[in-house]
C-alpha cells in the first residue's frame, strides 16, 4: 500500500481543509475542534479520522501525536484558521496580546509539531490596517523558529478555484527552511469573459444556476418541514460542476477516499416556513439585489453568489447571518444549496438543523481552494498523489442530529455552551 503524506487539521470546523486536503492526496490523521457539535459532524464525514474535541490551548503537540496515533511518523502539513482579534495593546507585541491566544496557539502547535508545510487561513481583514502588523510579527515569529514563508502572502478568491462564490481569504504558506516553498496555485476559472489577457484560456466560474439547479425542488417535500433528508429520484439536469459535486464519476473524487451513499438522498434540505408576506417581498426582489426589509441578498443565476458567512456562536447570542435568497424560488437557500455553493460534495453532510448546518459552512474554507493549494504541497514533498482503494462508510446519523449537551455527552467533555 503506498503511503500518503499525514495532515493535521486544526481549529477543524466540519472539515473543508480536511476535505480538500484529502482531495490532493493527504491522509487527514486528526482534526482538532472545540466546538462538540462541529466535532461529531467531522467524524461523521471522516470516520477514519481521529478528532480531539478541545481547545489547542489545553493541548500540546506530544499529546496530539500519542492521541491521533500518529506518534514519532513526521507531519507533512498542519493546516488551520485560528480567530484572532488583531489588535496590539499599547507598548505590547500583537502575538503577546490575550485577545489574540489562538493565533499564537497555533503557532506553537506548529513549532511543537514540526511539520514539513503549514497553511495558515484568515479573513481578508487580517492583512488591513493595523491587523496587517499582527500579520508581519506572526511571519517574523515562524521565520525565527525555522520556517520559510511564500511571500509577499495572498488573499486568494474562491471564485478563481471553480467555486460559485466570492469569497476573498488570507493563505499564509510555510514551510521548514531547506524543503521548497509552495507557490500559491494559480487561478483556475474566471469571473468574466473580458478578463485580463493571462486568464484569457480559463473556463469560467459556475455560475448559481449550474451549481443548483438539479437540485430537486425542496418545497415539493413536506417531510422536510420536520427533517433535513429524504429520498428523490427527481433531479434535474446536471451541469459540469452538478457532476463533479455529486460524485457520479471516478474522478469526482479526485485522490480522496469514496464514500458509500445514496445519491438519490436530498439531505441537509430541512425548509424554512416562511410567511406569504416574506415569499412576495422575495419574489418582488431582483435578482443581485437585497431585499430592503430582510436585507436578504437575492442570488444571480448567471452570476456567482455572495459570501456566505457563519454568524455568531452560542456564547455570542447564537446569530446565524442570513441565508441569501433563492434566484427562482421565493425562499432562502437551505443547508445543501450553500453547500453546493462552497464546494462541498453532495455526499458531505451537516448538522440536521439549519443554524448549525449553516454556521458550518460559513466558517469552513471552500474544498476546491484547499484542494488547489494541496496541489503545490504536494509538488513540493515531490510526491505523485495516489487513488485509495479502500472506501469509507459514513458515520451514524446521530452524528448529525445531536444538541450541544448531547454532543458533549458524546466526547464525554464538560458542555461550557
Amino acid at each position: 500500500m503506498v503511503e500518503r503524506p499525514i495532515a493535521v487539521d486544526l481549529f477543524a470546523g466540519v472539515g473543508g481543509f480536511s476535505l480538500g486536503f484529502e482531495q490532493a492526496g493527504f491522509d487527514i490523521k486528526l482534526a482538532v475542534e472545540i466546538d462538540p457539535v462541529h466535532a461529531a459532524v467531522h467524524k461523521y464525514n471522516f470516520p477514519a479520522c481521529a478528532v480531539i474535541p478541545r481547545s489547542i490551548t489545553e493541548l500540546t503537540g506530544g499529546e496530539l501525536r500519542t492521541r491521533s496515533g500518529i506518534g514519532d511518523r513526521p507531519i507533512d502539513l498542519v493546516c488551520g484558521g485560528a480567530p484572532c482579534q488583531g489588535y496590539s495593546l499599547i507598548g505590547k507585541r500583537a502575538l503577546d496580546d490575550p485577545r489574540n491566544y489562538l493565533v499564537k496557539d497555533f503557532f506553537r502547535i506548529v513549532i511543537e509539531l514540526q511539520p514539513a508545510y503549514f497553511v495558515f487561513e484568515n479573513v481578508k481583514g487580517f492583512t488591513l490596517g493595523r491587523h496587517k502588523y499582527f500579520l508581519e510579527e506572526l511571519i517574523a515569529a515562524f521565520e525565527s523558529y525555522g520556517y520559510s514563508i511564500r511571500k509577499p502572502w495572498k488573499v486568494l478568491n474562491a471564485a478563481h478555484y471553480g467555486v460559485p462564490q466570492k469569497r476573498e481569504r488570507l493563505f499564509l504558506l510555510g514551510s521548514k527552511k531547506g524543503l521548497p516553498l509552495p507557490q500559491y496555485p494559480k487561478p483556475l476559472t474566471k469571473l468574466s469573459s473580458n478578463c485580463c489577457d493571462r486568464l484569457v484560456d480559463l473556463p469560467l466560474t459556475p455560475t448559481c444556476k449550474e451549481a443548483l439547479d438539479d437540485l430537486p425542488e425542496l418545497e415539493s417535500f413536506e417531510d422536510l418541514l420536520y427533517g433535513d433528508c429524504v429520498e428523490t429520484a427527481t433531479w434535474g439536469q446536471l451541469s459540469s460542476y452538478g457532476q463533479r459535486i455529486r460524485c457520479l464519476s471516478d474522478d469526482s473524487w479526485y485522490f480522496a477516499y469514496k464514500r458509500r451513499w445514496n445519491p438519490n438522498l436530498l439531505t441537509s434540505s430541512r425548509r424554512t416556513n416562511h410567511s406569504a408576506n416574506s415569499r412576495n417581498r422575495f419574489q418582488a426582489t431582483a435578482a443581485g439585489k437585497i431585499e430592503p426589509i430582510s436585507r436578504f441578498f437575492k442570488l444571480h443565476p448567471d452570476r456567482v453568489a455572495n459570501t456566505l458567512r457563519a454568524g455568531t456562536d452560542a456564547k455570542r447570542g447564537a446569530h446565524t447571518s442570513p441565508r441569501p435568497i433563492h434566484y427562482s424560488s421565493p425562499r432562502c437557500i437551505s443547508v445543501r444549496e450553500m453547500a453546493r455553493l462552497h464546494g462541498f460534495w453532495d455526499c458531505f453532510q451537516f448538522h440536521a438543523t439549519k443554524w448549525h448546518g449553516a454556521r458550518q459552512i460559513g466558517n469552513s474554507v471552500p474544498p476546491p481552494v484547499a484542494r488547489a493549494i494541496g496541489v503545490e504541497i504536494m509538488k513540493c514533498l515531490d510526491i505523485t498523489p495516489s487513488i485509495p482503494n479502500d472506501v469509507l462508510d459514513l458515520g451514524d446519523r446521530k452524528l448529525l442530529t445531536m444538541n450541544m449537551k448531547q454532543a458533549a455527552k458524546y466526547w464525554q467533555i464538560l458542555c461550557n455552551y
